[in-house]
């Protein structure tokens, strides 16, 4: 890997390689670009038995690692893991190790992370995307809380916060989220029936075309609500989209990870941002929350772009 002071980078081995192929003599060439005569013939030699690919830098990792710790040592390590949930700290004194070795080692088998584990089974959770936008819709209904007038215990304190809240009732946030791309439609609504249900998936759908999104081949919804199990408008509407209705397995919110994760976004970024003085000034902001997660937000899983970007690359080879 080439440093800040590296005399040579890939552009600098390719200058090499002209000014030799071109006639000159390698020391002089060499003299010139102040390198040695030794890694001079390196380059052109790699250049000539492997091409462009050989100006490249190579992984500096060994072939073979003599001490690295025995299968049967790292397969406990993991046991322990999947097992017992232990951390490299209990982990160690229980095998004998360093707790650094054991941390390289659940890395290596990507157990290092608690939250990637399926806790009834520990099992690694396997992450998946789908290969286009709107192949799959993640869809699912947030329940929360109203904020009664002049605001509840974030404004007024604990104790007057719960005398106000009395009889305020709840609001359901219906969303949708498409797996491939991020891009995400919320709706506040006061109830979680069929009709309730099927509206808010022809209006996502509606929101999803307007962003190049034109078909819906699957919405994938958890099995909790009757509307999407047994509602007969939820039908109508997914046959009207052309969409085939799928259910996740019962206690499995994993499956529906996309809308899930989303959920967790949508409070701590609009519900719980800030103390709100009214129901209407929390639901007044949601429409902000949406434009700043679709258009503006940054999001690990698609290279630190926010989920627009990724419908627009994709908008005409799918559409």
């Amino acid at each position: 890997m080439s440093h800040r002071n590296a005399r040579l980078t890939v552009i600098g081995r390719r200058l090499l390689v002209e000014r030799v192929v071109s006639g000159r003599p390698v020391a002089h060439v060499a003299a010139e670009m102040g390198i040695s005569r030794a890694t001079a013939h390196k380059w052109v030699r790699r250049w000539r038995s492997e091409g462009e690919a050989g100006l490249h830098d190579r992984s500096s990792r060994p072939r073979t690692t003599p001490h690295r710790t025995p299968v049967a040592v790292e397969a406990r390590v993991c046991d322990l893991r999947r097992a017992r949930k232990l951390g490299p700290a209990r982990i160690g004194p229980v095998l004998g190790m360093p707790a650094s070795t054991v941390h390289r080692i659940l890395t290596r088998c990507s157990l290092h992370r608690l939250a990637w584990i399926d806790r009834p089974t520990g099992t690694v959770i396997r992450r998946y995307e789908r290969e286009h936008p709107g192949e799959l819709i993640h869809v699912d209904v947030k329940k929360l809380g109203r904020i009664p007038d002049g605001g509840g215990h974030k404004v007024l304190g604990r104790q007057a916060g719960r005398e106000t809240k009395t009889g305020v009732g709840f609001d359901y946030v219906h969303s949708a989220v498409d797996d491939h791309s991020r891009l995400a439609y919320s709706e506040i609504h006061a109830d979680e029936k069929v009709a309730t249900c099927a509206g808010f998936l022809t209006r996502a759908a509606a929101f999803f075309r307007s962003h190049g999104i034109t078909r819906i081949e699957r919405v994938l919804t958890d099995n909790a609500a009757w509307a999407y199990r047994k509602g007969l408008a939820w039908k109508s509407a997914l046959a009207d989209l052309g969409a085939a209705g799928k259910l996740t397995r019962a206690y499995r919110p994993q499956t529906n990870g996309k809308v899930e994760r989303f959920n967790r976004t949508l409070l701590d970024e609009w519900a719980y941002l800030r103390p709100y003085t009214s129901n209407d000034e929390r639901t007044e902001a949601l429409a902000d929350f949406l434009h700043t997660y679709n258009h503006h937000r940054c999001h690990t899983a698609l290279g630190g772009k926010p989920p627009i970007s990724r419908v627009n690359n994709a908008a005409g080879q799918y559409t």
